[in-house]
């Protein structure tokens, strides 16, 4: 049985544009993404803030199968296609960058590299040569550029008026602002306030733009 095409395609190197091939797309796949998160300690409050840091690296897990026993050529030809991407490309001095094409949007593509493989061979022809195998693979998504979302991301361009109301204090303006309590000193500096833990209720403060 001829391999279907369209799983994961090479982006650059010497392999650029080839797209390794399986025998069946798997039923299912698992898609992980986290953030990193801070917490920020501030007097008064009885928990932190959560201060967003990053977003980590998203990953794709799946099982692929690999069968030539019709054939009954040695299956680690195909297998190792796929698993010698984990290879150093002379090109490129590194692994090569893939798409994973199967499922996937293409107006927001998962760009990645091969970041695991293992291997099981489970059928072998009476000399020793496996004729079929499961390989369980993990993709790590790889940065080439700013995505959508990435370079709409705005700070205030203009500076605004604020009423100080009871309660408040310039950590918890900044995060209201800014998004950002830590950001409280650009506040502070252009307001000439000295003591962040004092504000006058109804005084009008400026918020100035972060640069």
């Amino acid at each position: 049985m001829k391999p279907k095409k369209g799983f994961i395609e090479v982006l650059a190197g010497q392999q650029k544009h080839k797209e390794i091939e399986i025998l069946y797309f798997p039923p299912e796949y698992s898609v992980k993404k986290s953030n990193s998160f801070a917490e920020i300690s501030i007097p008064g409050l009885e928990s932190p803030y959560l201060q967003y840091i990053k977003g980590n690296a998203g990953s794709i897990t799946l099982e692929v199968f690999y069968d030539t026993y019709e054939e009954g050529t040695d299956v680690r030809e195909l297998t190792d296609q796929l698993s010698n991407l984990m290879n150093i490309d002379p090109k490129l001095h590194a692994p090569p960058p893939l798409r994973f094409i199967w499922g996937m949007l293409s107006a927001e593509p998962f760009i990645c590299v091969l970041e695991s493989v293992t291997k099981r061979f489970t059928m072998f022809r009476s000399d020793g040569v496996p004729v079929r195998a499961r390989l369980n693979i993990t993709l790590k998504e790889y940065k080439m550029e700013l995505n959508i979302r990435e370079r709409t991301v705005e700070s205030p361009d203009r500076s605004k008026a604020y009423i100080t109301k009871q309660g408040d204090s310039l950590w918890l303006i900044a995060a209201e602002e800014y998004g950002d309590p830590t950001m409280w000193r650009a506040i502070a500096e252009a307001n000439k306030i000295d003591n962040p833990r004092i504000l006058e209720t109804g005084k009008e403060i400026i918020i100035p733009p972060l640069e």
